[in-house]
């Protein structure tokens, strides 16, 4: 299993970035795909969440209407577009897999967003 996060960046606060993430090893069209994000000093947390056909989608706390989460099952790739950013939104940015209340073991490098002037 492995998971290739790209996309972060420093941008200013309201700027917009695209992650997104390549993933590979497990059969990605089954199952739920989820962008954590730690912040610096704090534990990770869950940011968004899709399904595996893509049809419903969550968002934590002040994340909704700002971020949207999508993926694309032919290319095995999960995006995260983020609007509106916040200097609280920077952290490095994880993606991984869910399926059956289970999330896959193996984690990518992440991206990491600095949302800074």
């Amino acid at each position: 299993v492995q998971f290739v996060e790209s996309g972060g960046g420093l941008v200013q606060p309201g700027g917009s970035l695209r992650l997104s993430c390549a993933a590979s090893g497990f059969t990605f069209s089954t199952y739920t795909m989820i962008w954590y994000r730690q912040a610096p000093g704090k534990e990770r947390e869950l940011v968004a969440t899709i399904t595996s056909a893509g049809d419903s989608t969550f968002y934590a706390g002040n994340m909704k209407g700002r971020f949207t989460i999508s993926r694309d099952n032919a290319k095995n790739t999960v995006y995260l577009q983020m609007n509106s950013l916040k200097p609280e939104d920077t952290g490095v940015y994880y993606c991984n897999g869910r399926r059956y209340g289970r999330t896959l073991d193996s984690w990518g490098q992440g991206t990491q967003v600095t949302v800074s002037s």
